[in-house]
């Protein structure tokens, strides 16, 4: 909301140390108004100066421009000016060398007609203070020659940028900020005159108003003036709307915004003879309606877009924006002025289908005053009738289907206080709340009976009551308390929530959602996941009352869940799923109590890798991508020295044999991943593949370290050798990769796989294996040939530990 400082002054007295902007600023900021930014608005007459002309002579090469001398205070300057009132002895404004007029002219040292200029008078136009652009504006022959104009003038104004939130659309108007500089300065407010002249005839002789949506409006006022002349604002109008940011059009378009920014009632000015029939009619705009809108655009319309009709067609979409068939033009001499309350649903719904936002949407869709639409109707109308010469009809329409109610709420005061931290009385408080409007009466005990005023669209509870006046009262003035804590122990450590929110952190950082699921299960979702009849996760505790057949057992495993989650995602056309689970899982022991509960973790890859685009293929996840995820996830727990070890084709149950890896770390099994069998798949009614995971967070929390060891950043190079092998066809590359890693050699700071092959010309039994083993030293740079040294005999034991051969041998 931009607010100007000398149009506020119209509303409210603000002496010269209240008139401060800094302390404006701060004020309205603590009343819960943020001013995001101060500018003064005639910054750019620092640099123009009262200037005295004290010589005038004839320029040797031109009849209409002279050559004067004008004394701007601390020197004299020569000027070459064409002004036809320049006369020696006068005072005019003088626009030294830097100056950025308005019109956008930067004024310069400059030879006009072989003459040399240093300044430039000015008219009144030319400054922006004024219509007049005809001669030099002529200062005060009191003013001090080189005193700034603005100052000689008086013209000082700071233009405020305020931050609004969405519920405080009472202040989307000067008059409701000077309410809050009011109520701050304990001054009155003043309403501007709102009380019509004598007019003639009557309104229902010449128009009427018919709503038939009245849920979408629920009043709708005009009034009609005759014998209007359209033409340009006076300058005090223009100027006033040119300090918000709007610009002038002419003066019944500009009386409309004035009065919107006045008062926060948007308005609508008719062409009341090029309305069909001369009436209005409020309906919705009906199935294939098309509008063409003052901006030339031809709009669709929603069925359910309230629109203002003539007896014929629409001619404007109700509260957002006019027609071009109904806009005011310079003939026109009859107008039909709508002040209107429209509810706010429909109208940010309608602008937001349209792709509109004005003004007047801005304020109908957070809420204007329903009860504010005849005080600004009969505002409008008097300014129209003071600057267009127009002649008022007698009577006003008012429409008003839908009475919205007052609002009554009773505020305890003893509650207030202790919400807010303060201890104010009931007197203290009802004066804080009359400062802006609200209407109290004395209740029982030490109750508050409050009025709500129908402009405060947003207070509507006890709470929000409390709100007024703590922010009536000054944020800043509630004295800060910290609440009482009783000293205790420390809360225990709980190294298994840290461990479960560490891996749901990680898990998202690689675009996992994560699944939350009952911990009852299917009594048969074993026998769907195959489960060997062994198997401990058969030992399911069984529900007492089940909440459904489906929920009758108590979880041995997450991954039921996952395929539920699955499934559910895939019915949604969600085919692309990264999903995780954490939680307890439960077996039975017979002769206990109670069943053994363990920690899991547990999570399924599905669908490709990235959602198709123009960039990007779709390209189907596969083993290797969970199994990187996997190894990143333990790089950021911490956990070193993984292995992923293809188990014994029987040990998988709902895996498939060729695709299934148990996690072992240092020796110890931590979970298993693989791709899930087609035939699980088909047991749980999925045709898409998908991998899971699961891991034991009871055993991943005993090698989760609770330290981080610092590594310094080496000094010196890495060198790389590849070493490719031709191996049995069933040894896994990790095996060649842990042996390695096994044999400890000091210089070799990493490996990994390169590359994996089996075809021709290599034999059916065997495949080729390339790994590359990253040397370094910490102490020198190597040398080729001790690293050639050192990789040869890395590379025989390798062959000779696998019984392997080198390609072409």
């Amino acid at each position: 909301m931009i607010v100007s400082l000398n149009w506020l002054k119209d509303y409210v007295s603000i002496d010269a140390e209240e008139a401060d902007p800094d302390r404006l600023a701060h004020m309205l900021t603590m009343a819960g108004l943020e001013v995001e930014a101060m500018t003064r608005r005639y910054d750019y007459l620092s640099t123009v100066v009262v200037g005295r002309v004290t010589a005038v002579a004839p320029h040797p090469d031109a009849d209409r421009l002279r050559i004067t001398t004008v004394d701007c205070g601390d020197r004299e300057l020569r000027v070459v000016c064409g002004a036809p009132n320049l006369s020696s002895g006068m005072k005019a404004p003088l626009a030294l060398c830097g100056t950025m007029l308005p019109s956008g002219i930067k004024v310069k040292k400059s030879s006009i007609r072989g003459v040399e200029s240093e300044g430039m008078l000015c008219s009144e136009a030319e400054l922006g203070l004024g219509p007049d652009g005809s001669g030099l504006m002529a200062m005060s022959p009191d003013t001090r020659p080189g005193v700034p104009v603005s100052e000689a003038l008086g013209i000082e104004d700071t233009i405020f940028d305020i931050g609004l939130t969405p519920n405080r659309p009472d202040c989307l108007s000067l008059m409701g900020i000077a309410r809050e500089i009011a109520a701050a300065l304990d001054a009155p407010l003043q309403y501007p005159p709102s009380d019509l002249p004598a007019g003639s005839g009557d309104i229902d002789d010449y128009t009427s108003v018919t709503i038939n949506a009245p849920d979408l409006c629920p009043r709708y006022t005009a009034l009609l003036l005759t014998d209007i002349k359209v033409g340009p604002s006076p300058f005090w109008l223009a100027d006033r709307l040119s300090s918000v940011g709007l610009k002038p059009i002419n003066n019944i378009v500009d009386i409309t915004n004035y009065i919107m920014m006045e008062t926060g009632q948007p308005l609508h000015a008719f062409d009341f003879d090029r309305l069909a029939e001369n009436r209005i009619i409020v309906r919705t705009a009906g199935e294939k309606a098309t509008f063409t809108t003052l901006d030339g655009k031809t709009r669709e319309l929603a069925p359910e877009t309230l629109m203002i009709c003539d007896g014929e067609k629409p001619v404007a979409v109700a509260g957002v924006i006019g027609g071009e068939n109904s806009e005011i033009e310079n003939k026109t001499t009859r107008v039909l002025i709508e002040s209107a309350y429209f509810d706010p649903t429909s109208i940010r719904r309608t602008a937001k289908l349209l792709g509109i936002s004005t003004d007047a949407s801005y304020r109908f869709e957070r809420g204007v005053d329903p009860y504010g639409c005849v005080r600004a109707l009969d505002r409008a109308a008097r300014l129209m009738s003071e600057i267009g010469g127009g002649k008022i009809v007698n009577k006003r329409i008012d429409e008003h289907p839908g009475p919205v109610p007052i609002r009554k709420i009773r505020l305890s005061v003893d509650r207030a206080n202790k919400y807010i931290g303060i201890d104010l009385n009931r007197e203290k408080m009802i004066s804080l709340l009359e400062s802006v409007e609200f209407s109290t009466a004395l209740s029982g005990g030490d109750a508050i009976d409050v009025t709500i005023p129908s402009f405060r669209v947003d207070v509507s509870r006890p709470e929000d009551l409390t709100e007024e006046i703590a922010r009536l009262w000054g944020y800043d003035r509630i004295e800060t308390t910290f609440p009482e804590i009783t000293t205790g122990e420390a809360p225990p450590d709980r190294p298994m929530m840290r461990l479960r929110d560490r891996a749901r952190d990680i898990l998202a950082g690689f675009g996992f959602y994560e699944a939350i699921s009952y911990s009852f299960i299917a009594e048969n979702a074993v026998e769907k996941l195959r489960i060997a009849e062994k198997d401990p996760r058969r030992n399911m505790v069984k529900i007492l009352n089940p909440i459904s057949e489906d929920l009758s057992v108590m979880r041995t495993t997450l991954i039921p869940g996952l395929l539920e989650s699955m499934r559910t995602n895939i019915s949604h056309a969600e085919y692309n799923l990264k999903l995780f689970e954490t939680g307890k899982t439960f077996f039975n022991t017979p002769g206990e109590e109670l069943p053994i509960e363990s920690e899991m973790a547990a999570g399924l890859l599905s669908g490709n890798r990235c959602n198709a685009a123009w960039h990007t293929r779709p390209e189907p996840v596969d083993f290797f991508d969970l199994k990187g995820i996997l190894e990143s996830l333990f790089s950021g727990l911490g956990i070193k020295n993984i292995t992923f070890i293809r188990p014994d084709p029987v040990e998988c149950s709902y895996t498939s044999p060729i695709k299934t890896a148990v996690i072992h770390a240092s020796n110890n099994v931590i979970g298993s991943m693989g791709e899930l069998d087609a035939n699980v798949m088909k047991n749980f009614d999925i045709r898409q593949s998908a991998f899971v995971f699961e891991l034991f967070l009871d055993k991943l929390m005993q090698i989760v370290p609770d330290e981080v060891n610092f590594t310094p950043i080496p000094k010196f190079p890495a060198v790389s050798r590849d070493i490719t092998m031709i191996v049995a066809q069933d040894l896994a590359a990790g095996e060649i990769l842990e042996r390695v890693r096994y044999l400890k050699q000091e210089l070799v700071e990493d490996v990994f796989l390169l590359d994996v092959y089996s075809g021709e010309p290599i034999q059916k039994d065997k495949k080729s294996v390339s790994i590359r083993i990253i040397y370094r030293s910490f102490e020198k740079t190597l040398k080729d040939g001790e690293i050639n040294r050192l990789h040869t005999t890395l590379s025989g034991r390798l062959v000779s530990h696998f019984n392997a051969s080198l390609p072409g041998e």
